[in-house]
């Protein structure tokens, strides 16, 4: 899953302590937080509880404005492979004489 999180005050040279609070609290497989979007962004095999993430985010000192969860789809050419494969079958002209 994809969980974005929308953060107010999150000063320059911070998101590291937000990420480091993210990861020694929850089994997450990556985290990172951009203080000009004011926003941090958390893959997980899982759902988090979005209260214990409040949490966690309030004790380091920054307001948690919204938590969105939604499923993750990997990005990049071997996730897109196979559509990108349907998409042009078919259209390649017959190269066999």
């Amino acid at each position: 899953v994809k969980i974005t999180m929308k953060i107010d005050g999150m000063m320059c040279g911070m998101e590291s302590h937000i990420n480091d609070a993210i990861r020694r609290s929850f089994a997450v497989k990556k985290v990172s937080s951009s203080r000009s979007k004011g926003e941090t962004e958390i893959i997980a095999n899982d759902p988090l509880d979005e209260d214990s993430l409040r949490k966690i985010i309030e004790e380091t000192g920054y307001s948690v404005l919204s938590v969105k969860t939604e499923d993750y789809v990997k990005k990049g050419f071997s996730g897109g492979e196979e559509e990108y494969l349907k998409k042009w079958e078919g259209k390649m002209p017959d190269t066999e004489g």
